[in-house]
């Protein structure tokens, strides 16, 4: 079984006056515990294929297969689920909710999913403590630096145990030494087993994934292995 199947996935945004092809028979396939980085210019279809990977949207054509299940044939309350379970998502804007604490932030996913108080707590304590921000915990967001927040971001996508970790542009907020700081810790994960796919323009961070997987106007033009 994979962790991520696109079969001759094609992704079309409509408006009344005209429509744009954001990928283009896209296939692509993603071993559980592999670390892809999906990298290209603006406006090449990146952020489309994580969306659809991420069940955040549906493909106009072809298949999205997520672990064995066709998207398109879940209800919206499975893809809900699929979502909360297996799926955890970090972005360039940290979306952190300002006025939670960062115990708090790391909590509601679990809150959502109805896992015990107690349960709760035991993970973000273990949680915060693996990414070094335990001292952190009754702060609000606004108070920490742009990297510190990254890693806030990064405890609550993990907070219920998903099995492929979606990254769009982590460090592209973030100074060089904070940024170098998530990538360790989202390499970390990987290497626990963690499928990580990583959506960037950051040349420098190609060196972190096992393959590169270069796309140009919403089409595949080249794949490498061991970021080469």
């Amino acid at each position: 079984m994979k962790a991520v199947e696109l079969r001759n996935v094609t992704k079309v945004y409509k408006t009344k006056y005209y429509e744009v092809v954001a990928l283009r028979n896209v296939n692509l396939e993603v071993e559980l515990g592999e670390f892809i980085a999906v990298m290209g210019p603006s406006g090449s279809g990146k952020s489309t294929l994580l969306n659809l990977v991420g069940c955040l949207d549906k493909p106009t054509e072809g298949e999205v297969i997520i672990k064995g299940r066709r998207t398109r044939e879940l209800s919206d309350r499975e893809l809900t689920k699929l979502r909360r379970d297996e799926i955890g998502f970090i972005f360039q804007q940290y979306n952190l909710i300002p006025t939670l604490t960062v115990e708090e932030n790391i909590e509601l996913p679990m809150v959502f999913k109805g896992i015990s108080k107690e349960e709760r707590e035991r993970r973000v304590r273990e949680l915060a403590e693996k990414l070094g921000i335990y001292e952190l915990l009754e702060r609000k967001p606004a108070e920490l630096s742009g990297g510190q927040q990254q890693r806030v971001a990064i405890a609550r996508a993990l907070a219920n145990k998903p099995s492929i970790l979606l990254c769009d542009e982590p460090t592209g907020n973030l100074d060089s030494k904070s940024g170098e700081i998530v990538m360790e810790a989202i390499k970390e994960l990987n290497e626990e087993g963690v499928t990580v796919i990583l959506v960037t323009h950051d040349e420098s961070l190609k060196r972190y994934a096992e393959r590169v997987v270069k796309l140009r106007d919403g089409m595949i033009v080249d794949v490498s292995s061991n970021g080469s």
